[in-house]
């Protein structure tokens, strides 16, 4: 599949995964879900749901370490940043070292490209928080989330997957 059509199916997914409504519920309902799958298909994940002031859903499963909450952190810092998904950041700008260039002044510290972290939108707003994904390959880390948000909206998630590869 080629970096392009990965893109433009991200960019589909951004903007048809909108929430006319998002709350705590809807955020725990979300977490649920992934953790829900994670458990039937044994994936070693960490989720995390939230607004961008707080937290509203967190959990690792078995399989996870004490690396995934900082990568969770510096995913949800690029979508924050840049309000778009994270592994479409990592898509577009095609760095092998994960890093941002320079003169973008975004820290690897703080920031990474890397695919995880999908925007929580609300019809006629735009971006208010985001879930993220880590501890699968990024391409799966995204696809996991994109998956929970679309179930949530009661859409097919088969519409919104990105191609097999």
């Amino acid at each position: 599949m080629a970096t392009a059509d990965d893109i433009a199916k991200i960019i589909e997914q951004e903007r048809g995964l909108e929430f006319t409504e998002f709350n705590e519920n809807v955020a725990f309902s979300i977490g649920v879900r992934v953790r829900e799958r994670a458990l039937r298909e044994k994936l070693g994940l960490v989720v995390d749901v939230r607004t961008w002031d707080r937290q509203m859903f967190y959990a690792a499963m078995p399989g996870t370490t004490a690396d995934n909450p900082n990568w969770v952190r510096r995913k949800i810092n690029t979508v924050q940043r840049l309000l778009k998904s994270s592994y479409r950041v990592a898509l577009e700008q095609n760095r092998e070292d994960r890093l941002f260039a320079p003169n973008r002044a975004l820290d690897g510290a703080d920031f990474v490209l890397a695919g995880g972290a999908f925007p929580i939108r609300m019809k006629g707003f735009g971006p208010i928080g985001c879930i993220t994904i880590s501890g699968l390959h990024e391409r799966d880390d995204h696809q996991v989330g994109v998956d929970a948000v679309a179930e949530e909206l009661g859409l097919d998630k088969a519409a919104f997957a990105l191609a097999k590869i």
